[in-house]
């Protein structure tokens, strides 16, 4: 069984939510990256989303493309990540998935890609530029090693949420709201309407991301799904204090776990 799949039915039998987190593979060194996943999941993280780095990251805000250059500057490559996954699985058998763009797969192969995802211990990708109508470009190569091509939603996919939902495997990454990643202090989205919608075509698990930067938010999403999702303000405090954010980060989601838990 893929491990996200048994990471979800294991928090459905404890009745909990799942805490995911993003991070910019590389910002900081992969030695930075490695400590920060090791100590996110001792704070409680639940599944890993690596990001790699990417020239023109177009669903990311400031904060994700600045980590992107920042890591692209240091050398970060989708070769080195996929290593760097390699060490970490001698450590943890917590999910991971990258979290990248389609061209980056095309230019590395994407047969030799999941092959790869297969051999280092990587368990989905989430491919934010690939259109909901284009998954079957990568979806045989990533159905022939075991891997979760994770599918989006969000509140203008209006009648082609149906589609998606049908189809999504693994758990829908669930956005909460239109524009690019990066911390809001509001939402203006209708969630009770949002997850009917999508709760009428799947059971599959939902995972709400975009904008979650907090305990107290983290708290009041969980209500309409299985997951939540942070990102920006974990990259932002390592954008901050680079290999000395670790600290920072696990204060962050521990923070998050406690709220979910409640």
């Amino acid at each position: 069984m893929n491990r996200i799949d048994a990471k979800f039915e294991n928090l459905k039998a404890q009745n909990k939510k799942a805490l995911i987190a993003f991070i910019t593979a590389g910002d900081g060194g992969y030695e930075t990256t490695e400590r920060a996943v090791l100590a996110m999941e001792k704070a409680g993280v639940d599944i890993v989303e690596l990001g790699i780095p990417f020239s023109d990251p177009v669903a990311e805000g400031p904060v994700i493309q600045n980590a992107s250059e920042r890591a692209l500057a240091g050398g970060t490559t989708l070769r080195g990540v996929f290593e760097m996954v390699s060490r970490l699985r001698n450590q943890t058998d917590m999910p991971l998935l990258m979290m990248m763009y389609l061209n980056t797969i095309y230019r590395f192969g994407t047969e030799r890609f999941f092959k790869l995802c297969d051999e280092h211990g990587i368990d989905g990708v989430i491919v934010p530029d690939m259109p909901y109508e284009e998954r079957d470009e990568i979806q045989g190569a990533a159905d022939k090693y075991g891997k979760h091509s994770i599918s989006l939603v969000a509140p203008t996919s209006a009648d082609r949420i149906d589609k998606i939902a049908k189809d999504a495997t693994g758990f829908l990454y669930c956005v909460s709201s239109t524009g690019v990643t990066g911390m809001r202090s509001k939402f203006d989205t209708d969630f009770d309407e949002f997850f009917g919608t999508i709760k009428k075509y799947t059971s599959i698990p939902c995972a709400v991301g975009f904008g979650i930067s907090n305990a107290e938010q983290a708290k009041v999403m969980s209500r309409y799904c299985d997951g939540v999702i942070v990102g920006s303000a974990i990259v932002k405090l390592i954008g901050e204090h680079g290999e000395n954010a670790i600290e920072k980060v696990s204060e962050l989601v521990s923070s998050m776990r406690k709220a979910l838990d409640e």
